[in-house]
């Protein structure tokens, strides 16, 4: 029945409205991430820091989905501007452990500030019930699809 009315009346595919919306959030986040003076691979680091500190350099790589030698460059220039610390692991003197330096954790909060109003503006034709219910669905999709994923901590 759910694909006789769906054939009757079709709707793009999920992937493609995904990328068209996907594609608009970028473009529209750029700006902002300028403005706060990173990438949007800096951002990525640095939200995922945010969310579990600490973390060893092939975790954070792993979290961000960041190919391990691409993610130290990016940790070099963030150390170099005091938003990240890099530290030997006491456990395993090999491993180096990545944390948020104030500096890091006052930019990732004012930069996802910036982005929720770009997000809110965005979905303004959504009530704000149905924005949060359009995050928690797609979060939980995610869950089911990739539940070795670490849970986002609240914002």
């Amino acid at each position: 029945m759910v694909a006789m009315a769906e054939a009757e009346n079709p709707s793009e595919d999920l992937g493609a409205v995904l990328s068209r919306l996907l594609s608009v959030i970028v473009d529209r986040e750029a700006p902002i991430l300028e403005a706060h003076g990173v990438t949007m691979w800096e951002y990525v680091i640095l939200d995922r820091l945010s969310r579990a500190d600490g973390l060893t350099q092939k975790e954070l790589a792993r979290r961000s989905r960041r190919d391990p030698t691409r993610l130290i460059g990016h940790l070099d220039a963030l150390g170099d501007r005091g938003l990240v610390a890099r530290e030997v692991d006491e456990s395993d003197r090999r491993r180096r452990t990545v944390r948020l330096t104030r500096s890091g954790r006052e930019l990732v909060r004012s930069a996802r500030g910036d982005i929720r109003a770009m997000e809110a503006a965005l979905l303004g034709g959504l009530t704000v019930s149905a924005q949060s219910d359009l995050r928690a669905s797609l979060a939980m999709v995610l869950r089911d699809i990739a539940p070795s994923e670490p849970e986002p901590a609240g914002d």
